[in-house]
């Protein structure tokens, strides 16, 4: 049985990340409306996903990706829009890690995000307008509890895993917490059970940048057909340092100048590695909204799995029935080990089934989106013990 009926607003693409289209989109929480953490509540949200692979009779091998703060719906296959390969392309499909000849695979566009979900952007049905400022403010458990919504509308029970990195780790957490019984294996990567000050410190350069931005409008840019793009490409650059480690920022710029043989004595990006956050930040603001920016990061900022267990990581897992693999890199100093650790030392407590591994990398932060074999053997050997446990076979 479904939660709320919700009726499709919009359809295309499909199996195998094909080249398709634009995703799906489903609209619910009429009838039975959305209670944010905030106190606010939604009545209607529209939620959009793409999926991959086809679900099997007893509806047990759908896999939830989880998407990072930046990311979308589009994991696999071709982005519509870019015309890239989805951000975690080289993992889902065919034969891949996460084999869509064996899987079921959903990934949401987060609540407050930008590509079709519900957020600052879309239109506020009571204003006519875009939400803009009067988006209420929203937290981690909120994406997690919309995202249940479409999973009981396409009537899955239990989920065979949850999986994500980054904020996606965060959401692979609350799953685990808050609906235990819908989750059989989950896979939280490179994050954390709570934000730190230093990571609360970046996002917050972010959000000032954007906020000082004169285009930014005090949040309604879109009623005045303006973008706060140097803003929003400021707090991108920001960011984007911290997915990096210093190895890799060496290894692939150095101090290496950019299409010249010696310094300009001014300020254009004389360096590779100021010409490629400059890019980074160019290319971001054609993508993303600057709203969603500030409300997704908040929505990290607020983190906190053991705040509502009297400050007790372990008593979120107490009894806890899932099975996890916590993954973590060497030189991610975003979320680094010791974060990861936490996790597992509590999941430990509470006498969980956990497996822990920490992949030598030297690519920071974003390395579990780049080609790291170890991490895809681990991963995949995780993946394969419980489909066997659930006797999930592959297509002969």
């Amino acid at each position: 049985m479904t939660a709320d009926h919700g009726h499709t607003t919009h359809s295309a693409g499909g199996a195998d990340g094909g080249n398709a289209a634009p995703g799906k989109s489903v609209r619910l929480a009429e009838s039975a409306p959305l209670k944010l953490d905030c106190g606010v509540v939604l009545n209607g949200v529209d939620i959009a996903y793409e999926t991959y692979g086809e679900l099997n009779e007893d509806k047990s091998n759908a896999i939830l990706i989880c998407h990072a703060l930046t990311g979308d719906h589009f994991a696999a296959g071709t982005h519509p829009t870019t015309g890239k390969p989805g951000w975690w392309a080289d993992v889902i499909g065919p034969g891949l890690t996460i084999d869509t000849d064996r899987y079921f695979v959903i990934c949401i566009n987060i609540l407050g995000g930008c590509t079709g979900t519900t957020g600052p952007k879309e239109i506020n049905p009571q204003t006519g307008k875009p939400w803009a400022l009067d988006f209420p403010v929203i937290s981690i458990a909120d994406m997690v509890r919309a995202q249940n919504l479409l999973i009981e509308y396409l009537g899955i029970e239990q989920l065979f895993a949850v999986i994500g990195g980054s904020m996606g780790g965060m959401q692979v957490l609350e799953w685990a917490v808050q609906y235990p019984e819908k989750v059989f294996a989950a896979v939280p990567i490179a994050t954390a059970a709570r934000h730190s000050a230093q990571n609360i410190a970046f996002h917050e350069v972010g959000r000032q940048a954007i906020m000082a931005d004169p285009d930014w409008c005090g949040g309604a840019y879109l009623d005045e057909d303006k973008n706060p793009h140097r803003g929003l490409a400021v707090a991108r650059m920001a960011a984007h340092i911290t997915y990096l480690s210093q190895t890799a920022l060496t290894r692939k710029f150095g101090r290496r100048l950019q299409n010249r043989d010696h310094v300009t004595w001014g300020f254009d990006a004389d360096f590779q590695v100021e010409s490629y956050l400059r890019h980074q930040g160019s290319t971001f603001v054609d993508r993303f909204d600057a709203n969603s920016y500030l409300y997704i990061t908040r929505a990290m900022d607020y983190f906190d799995l053991s705040e509502r267990f009297d400050g007790v990581l372990g008593n979120a897992f107490t009894g806890t029935p899932v099975r996890f693999c916590v993954i973590s890199f060497t030189s991610d100093w975003l979320y680094p080990t010791n974060e990861n650790r936490e996790i597992v030392h509590a999941l430990t407590a509470a006498a969980a089934n956990v497996s822990f591994v920490e992949i030598e990398s030297d690519k920071g932060h974003d390395a579990f989106l780049l080609d790291e074999p170890e991490f895809h053997k681990v991963f995949e050997g995780f993946l394969e013990g419980c489909a066997e446990h659930r006797g999930l076979r592959r297509k002969s």
